[in-house]
């Protein structure tokens, strides 16, 4: 292993595509290369290592990737360029050939990505030598990390990897098996950023209510511990799968300290027919109690949806059907995404396929319909009284926050309010409608 001092004074850039997974993941590499002398190279400064974190969920996030490491390559000549996350995993070989490229590192060497660019640099004349990728097959090691956003809140990552296969997914084969943290780490994370000034924490994973297979605990056991760590004043669960958010999990965040009544939940489809061609854990009737359950614990909790259109085998009847379940759900947004067809998914051998016009015309009307449930949602709030977070802003800008049920609130700028939670009554909407402006401060 080269001596750490090789880092000394050298400048890193830093190029993250995808989940809030992977900014996470970017920002402990970062964090760990800054403590070994790297630092974060400023605007029109030439790095000498760039790090660029992939994604590959879908052609057109594999385009993203491959723009991004030809203009790391162009903006930094000479910089050791290292690509990971899912396309890296994905397409080694393809990435390796692009000039400019250091290194490629897969899935389960990640964890040591840092010591990988101390040899590499080390030995700069075999570093095209030196690709590494995962080995198919076997549970990579549990990559720790905790990351601050822009915003005043922070991704805290308890889980990686996904047992599931669902059949228009490639995470299972890009990040592997489900695997986690121990709830004693993690639990000295969050101390952590407490330590720091954090008050927020989203607690992120690719399939977080999977949490507990490599260390015998439960997700509703981390929840519980993390819910005692002192300074953190709130939490947010991000996407839990319908079938692992369980009414214990459920009642435990309706009476808990710090856990907010906020939920993202994938349904994918509201059809039981296309839920069964893409191998999903449950029907629509599982996902339909899962929805009634959290309003009757928490009336005024958001429940955000993730939605997949235009997969193979969704016929017009069955996006009919979708439609309308989703329509009759009490939820309040939706997220949207247009299927892509996936090398290597069992997808591809369904037969009847979506056209291009088709998948966009049936996205803009779950939009639209997003769109409709999001004010709905905001409207029933106004002259409530809730705690918001402010973030930072610049001078110039109206500063905002978040509810603790997730309405974005908008206020005229006073640095004093940043990263304070405040309760104030909630105004009328904003002129773009995409907010609730504050009445009154409590």
């Amino acid at each position: 292993m080269a001596s750490h001092n090789i880092l000394q004074g050298k400048k890193a850039a830093y190029f993250t595509l995808g989940c809030k997974l992977n900014f996470a993941e970017t920002s402990s590499i970062g964090q760990k290369l800054q403590e070994l002398g790297v630092s974060k190279a400023g605007k029109g400064e030439c790095a000498d290592i760039c790090v660029i974190n992939t994604c590959s969920v879908t052609e057109v996030a594999d385009q993203k990737c491959r723009q991004a490491i030809h203009r790391m390559v162009k903006s930094n000549p000479g910089a050791f360029v290292v690509v990971t996350g899912c396309y890296a995993e994905l397409k080694p070989e393809r990435i390796a050939a692009m000039p400019g490229v250091s290194i490629v590192v897969g899935t389960k060497d990640k964890s040591k990505i840092v010591d990988l660019i101390i040899d590499g640099i080390a030995n700069t004349d075999n570093t095209k030598e030196q690709e590494q990728s995962s080995e198919k097959g076997g549970t990579p090691a549990f990559f720790p990390s905790c990351s601050r956003g822009d915003r005043t809140r922070y991704f805290l990552k308890v889980q990686d990897g996904c047992n599931y296969f669902c059949t228009y997914c490639t995470i299972p084969i890009a990040r592997g098996r489900s695997r986690n943290g121990s709830i004693a780490s993690l639990v000295e994370q969050a101390k952590t950023v407490a330590s720091e000034g954090g008050k927020e924490i989203v607690i992120t994973g690719v399939n977080i209510g999977d949490f507990g297979r490599t260390t015998g605990e439960s997700f509703l056991d981390l929840i519980k511990a993390l819910d005692e760590v002192e300074g953190i004043e709130r939490y947010r669960i991000s996407s839990i799968e319908p079938n692992l958010l369980t009414e214990d999990i459920i009642d435990f965040c309706a009476t808990s300290k710090h856990f907010m009544p906020h939920f993202h939940i994938p349904l994918q489809s509201g059809s039981d027919s296309v839920l069964k061609l893409m191998h999903r854990h449950y029907d629509t009737t599982l996902f339909r109690q899962r929805i009634d359950y959290i309003k009757q614990m928490m009336p005024d909790a958001f429940i955000g949806v993730d939605v997949i259109v235009g997969t193979r085998g969704e016929t017009h009847e069955f996006f009919e059907e979708s439609y309308r379940f989703i329509e009759s759900l009490p939820i309040s947004q939706l997220h949207v995404f247009s299927y892509s067809e996936r090398p290597g998914t069992k997808a591809l051998q369904i037969p009847h396929k979506v056209s291009p016009q088709e998948k966009h015309e049936r996205s803009q009307r779950l939009l639209e319909l997003s769109k409709e449930k999001l004010e709905r949602f905001y409207v029933s709030q106004i002259g409530g009284i809730r705690p918001v977070l402010f973030e930072h802003a610049p001078k110039t800008k109206p500063m905002h926050g978040f509810t603790d049920n997730y309405i974005r609130i908008e206020t005229s700028n006073n640095p004093e309010l940043s990263n304070r939670i405040v309760n104030v009554r909630l105004g009328e909407m904003t002129e773009n409608r995409d907010a609730l402006k504050v009445g009154a401060f409590l």
